[in-house]
């Protein structure tokens, strides 16, 4: 049967001042009534409000998708990688033995990068789905690093985003920003991007913008400057992840299985043979080796994309280091530029 919401409660009001009405006819019209009540309450999450994200051009479809197997070679745990459909999608696992992880096969200066996962369901505290670029087996003193990090969590729907980057081995000032996310992550695949060249680099979740870091006078001494490996690992962050390190992994919920696929990984390629070099992308070279994203189109954000931007981190970032005066009593400088 349909209820009319709109109608409901002017209906039911008038009902009420029946004499004829039984109580019990009145007792079912007022849970009708509560019940048409709640259909009207926007979506609820665990975090609150699901706010609808606002329309974006689709970044990514600029750059194509290649098989994992194509761009990626394991990094640790081969046993808890499991690649599917030809190569083209894989599922990295965590569990009582070990996690696992993958690296590119070529390092990159500068570039756009992007993965489609399927987060693990359940009870998740302490597990860490990281996709990031660094070149820490190479400049071990001084090296880069650009940080997208999945924060399990003991309830389903409180995955959390975290962004960070360090320039020039710059580990001892954590940049990091936390936000929830507005759709589950454990029943779709969504889309995991960043945008790195000498002007910003750009977060993006399913194309929206949720962080830009602007190459300026004050960033440029932790800007990440030399050519980088692009990963992604699933592993145990008991100490830290949830909730500050308070739930570790419970592996009673083991194994978990994060999917990945749509890999996009199209960059200023740098022979690992010349690895510590800072790079140069030649722009009459072929397109595998020149820098896709050295055009004026990713110079700066489109009025779309500000728009996404300023959402996102209006409606669902809770944590910036820049707001974070308890813990740097002095902001660092790219915070006041």
């Amino acid at each position: 049967m349909y209820i009319n919401q709109t109608n409901l409660s002017n209906y039911l009001c008038n009902t009420f001042n029946s004499k004829k009405m039984t109580f019990l006819h009145q007792r079912f019209l007022l849970s009708c009534l509560i019940l048409s009540i709640i259909l009207r309450l926007p979506q609820i999450s665990s975090r609150g409000p699901i706010y609808r994200p606002p329309s974006v051009e689709r970044l990514s479809d600029r750059f194509r998708s290649t098989p994992v197997s194509q761009k990626m070679s394991t990094f640790f745990g081969v046993s808890n990688i499991h690649m599917k459909s030809n190569g083209s999608y894989t599922d990295i696992i965590l569990d009582k033995t070990s996690g696992s992880g993958l690296v590119s096969k070529d390092r990159y200066y500068h570039g756009f990068f992007s993965v489609a996962i399927k987060l693990p369901m359940g009870d998740t505290s302490g597990v860490v789905l990281a996709f990031y670029m660094s070149n820490s087996d190479v400049f071990p003193h001084n090296h880069d690093e650009i940080d997208f990090e999945l924060l399990g969590h003991e309830k389903r729907r409180q995955w959390v985003l975290q962004t960070n980057i360090y320039g020039n081995g710059s580990v001892k000032t954590g940049r990091e920003e936390k936000f929830y996310l507005w759709f589950d992550p454990t029943q779709e695949f969504h889309q995991y991007s960043m945008l790195w060249n000498t002007h910003h680099i750009v977060f993006l979740v399913d194309n929206i913008p949720i962080r830009e870091v602007t190459y300026n006078q004050a960033s440029s001494p932790v800007y990440p400057s030399k050519p980088m490996s692009l990963y992604t690992t699933i592993w145990d962050g008991s100490q830290w992840a949830t909730h500050g390190g308070k739930y570790p992994v419970n592996y009673k919920y083991a194994p978990f299985v994060a999917s990945l696929g749509e890999l996009k990984a199209e960059g200023c390629l740098m022979s690992k043979a010349n690895s510590t070099s800072t790079g140069s992308c030649s722009k009459s070279s072929t397109l595998l080796t020149s820098d896709p994203v050295e055009g004026n189109e990713y110079v700066k954000l489109t009025s779309q994309q500000t728009i996404g931007l300023k959402w996102a981190r209006s409606k669902h970032m809770f944590y910036s280091y820049c707001k974070d005066t308890s813990r740097y009593k002095i902001l660092p400088p790219e915070c006041n530029a």
